[in-house]
């Protein structure tokens, strides 16, 4: 699909209420750099934000606060991609998957893209990130053929898949057969944002710079290029048999350079910074916080 802007983003202005925005940018600032220089403005969209009928209008209001580009209520369902870096499938041990891995992330686990995240006392220890590039679903379809994956992507975003690895992969804690949905699922564990930016801009296949920065020390460096299944192969499984729905956000695997893939894991702890940026797109950043 191609919707009626080229990014999109979810503010606060000054009167204290909530918009969406075309946010107005020149050359390669992105953002977040933006509004840290205090210096973001957007022209409000009105109407469906996926919809043909949405306007870009001509009205340009100031950002107070950046949020995630959606709302919880604009997305159906979170699903995500495991396995699905090269470069992470090898620091793993593991076998190159025959299709993409997908688990879900319930919609609570949203998160706004500069917000705290609150960490559970279950999920106090092996504590981890993973930085992702995002995908957002602007039309709703089912059984998408890889050509046509396009038809359906509204652009894409960055997010951080928070997870918590004893009851991921510990059998004390998740039994016999490692468990996805339970680990990565608690509230607030998918921060994303600072903006869609539509696949007019970026493509079907965008090779982009992914970054994630822990206390201002990276932790993962790579190129979305090393993607073990891109945005058409990942979109038209996951649709297959299924209604993939307008506002879905799909993350889309995490690169090598995580905690656990650690001969001595640098787990999260209380207060720790996660920046997960990727070029073109911008960075989010989320303070952990025990609750």
């Amino acid at each position: 699909m191609s919707p009626v802007w080229n990014r999109l983003i979810r503010f606060i202005a000054a009167d204290s209420k909530v918009y969406y925005g075309e946010p107005i940018i020149s050359g390669d600032s992105t953002v977040d750099n933006l509004f840290k220089a205090d210096s973001l403005e957007a022209k409000i969209v009105t109407g469906d934000v996926f919809a043909d009928d949405a306007v870009v209008t001509d009205q340009i209001v100031k950002v107070t606060k950046l949020l995630a580009p959606l709302s919880k209520e604009e997305i159906p369902i979170i699903k995500c991609v495991g396995l699905n870096y090269k470069a992470h499938i090898a620091e793993g041990g593991r076998t190159p998957p025959p299709y993409p891995s997908i688990f879900i992330k319930p919609t609570h686990s949203h998160a706004e893209a500069f917000e705290d995240i609150p960490i559970p006392k279950l999920a106090y220890e092996t504590l981890d990130y993973e930085g992702e590039l995002t995908i957002v679903i602007g039309k709703t379809g089912k059984d998408i053929p890889i050509e046509k994956v396009g038809e359906y992507v509204a652009g894409y975003t960055v997010a951080n898949d928070v997870s918590c690895r004893k009851w991921q992969r510990d059998p004390k804690y998740a039994g016999g057969v490692p468990q996805w949905c339970f680990s990565k699922g608690f509230d607030k564990f998918a921060p994303f944002g600072p903006a869609i930016v539509s696949n007019k801009i970026l493509g079907d296949r965008p090779a982009l710079d992914l970054k994630t920065i822990v206390n201002g020390e990276v932790r993962q460096s790579t190129n979305t290029s090393d993607l073990l299944f891109h945005v058409p192969e990942i979109v038209s499984f996951i649709s297959q048999g299924t209604t993939l729905e307008k506002g879905t956000i799909i993350m889309t695997g995490t690169p090598a350079g995580v905690a656990m893939g650690m001969k001595t894991p640098l787990w999260l702890n209380n207060n720790d910074v996660v920046e997960v940026e990727v070029a073109q797109i911008g960075k989010i950043s989320n303070k952990m916080v025990h609750a």
